[in-house]
């Protein structure tokens, strides 16, 4: 009698578990799981586990960055566990008979140029980027007509907490741009933009600010590469719509600290790029610039980019942005495909005798590095 018992207590036991998201395994759903899905499911050694049904389908596969195939059984469940993943933000595709598709158990992110799906892998210890007690600040998406496009657009702005009970405080801004193959979502969704500033005011390790998320798109056709004509172009052709559009609509529907003190410029990949160049073009509008893992510095056919060509003066006249600039800010994942080119672009301003601050973190080329960027960087912003 005991052991039947001790049988059926542990099969309760078991159930109440699993029905707990957390399985005997010791796995668990992962965050970026739409409600109520049990896959993917994260195992403490950071393996992950798929479980997607698709009967008719003669190949399935998971493209995590690397493709796993799955294994079909009688019940038109396919299955696979991956290798350990690097803590982060990661997107991934279901790869059903030779097409890519988003898994309808994860939520959707804007990202490799279209909707796919996300997992977000935890790293131990790390909270920085996750809702806590704190007051919160909101965020509110805002369209505006654009003379430049003759279009409707959208930002994403952050607003601190108390922003709307002190009715006539006026605040700094960061205008903070995407990457490539992404939009104005990602630094809200991917970047948890929000969460991070709420715990850096709470915490009064930054000073209470607005910050912007833009769409960097006002053309299309952009091909991959940094140092050509048509890419500088293309930041410039963005640089007109923050400048002439963007910045003017904010300071007339936000309580604006108008002036280049006040106003920074920031971004991460191609938005690294696209802020160095605007920012550092245009000390006049943003005393403050920061470029996360920026490919522009890899330049080009495996080159430094030419600096002094793209920002004349930065190396003949250091002095001139030395004194305009409140900070420039560098920094790089240490497994990123530009971390070698970045450290020698920050290596060869210190020599020439630029001012700049500069971090390297952990990772690749991601967001969870990303995040970390902005954590370090934001509290270096504003401060007299």
């Amino acid at each position: 009698m005991r052991k039947t018992f001790l049988l059926i207590f542990a099969v309760l036991l078991q159930t109440a578990i699993v029905c707990f998201g957390q399985q005997a395994d010791n796995s668990a759903p992962a965050v970026t799981n739409i409600a109520g899905a049990e896959y993917p499911r994260i195992l403490p050694d950071l393996r992950v586990m798929f479980r997607i049904k698709a009967p008719e389908a003669e190949r399935v596969q998971i493209d995590l960055g690397k493709k796993y195939d799955m294994e079909k059984g009688g019940d038109g469940f396919w299955t696979a566990t991956t290798a350990p993943q690097v803590p982060g933000f990661h997107y991934y595709s279901l790869v059903i008979d030779g097409v890519a598709v988003a898994d309808p158990a994860s939520d959707t992110f804007f990202g490799m140029s279209r909707e796919a799906s996300g997992i977000e892998i935890p790293e131990a210890g790390v909270d920085f980027h996750l809702i806590k007690d704190v007051p919160h600040g909101t965020v509110q998406s805002k369209r505006y007509f654009s003379t430049k496009t003759n279009s409707w657009r959208r930002i994403f702005v952050y607003l601190p907490p108390g922003y709307e009970q002190n009715l006539t405080k006026k605040y700094p801004v960061l205008y903070l741009q995407h990457g490539a193959g992404e939009d104005e979502t990602g630094w809200v969704k991917q970047g948890h933009l929000d969460i991070i500033m709420d715990n850096l005011i709470a915490e009064k390790q930054a000073v209470p600010m607005i910050v912007v998320t833009t769409n960097e798109y006002v053309i299309r056709n952009i091909g991959a590469g940094y140092n050509t004509e048509s890419t500088n172009h293309f930041m410039d052709l963005f640089k007109d719509e923050l400048v002439d559009v963007i910045t003017p609509f904010v300071n007339q529907n936000y309580r604006i600290e108008n002036d280049r003190e006040h106003r920074a410029i920031a971004g991460l990949s191609m938005g690294g790029g696209t802020s160095f160049r605007i920012g550092m073009l245009n000390p006049d509008k943003f005393a403050w610039v920061g470029a996360f893992s920026s490919s522009a510095f890899r330049g080009t056919n495996g080159n430094i980019f030419d600096a002094e060509k793209q920002i004349p003066g930065i190396f003949t006249n250091p002095e001139k942005f030395n004194k305009q600039l409140k900070l420039l800010y560098i920094s790089s994942g240490e497994q990123d495909h530009s971390y070698e080119y970045t450290k020698k672009t920050i290596e060869t301003f210190k020599e020439k005798g630029l001012k700049l601050e500069y971090n390297y973190f952990p990772g690749a080329h991601e967001w969870h590095v990303w995040r970390k960027a902005l954590h370090d960087f934001v509290p270096k912003l504003f401060k007299k």
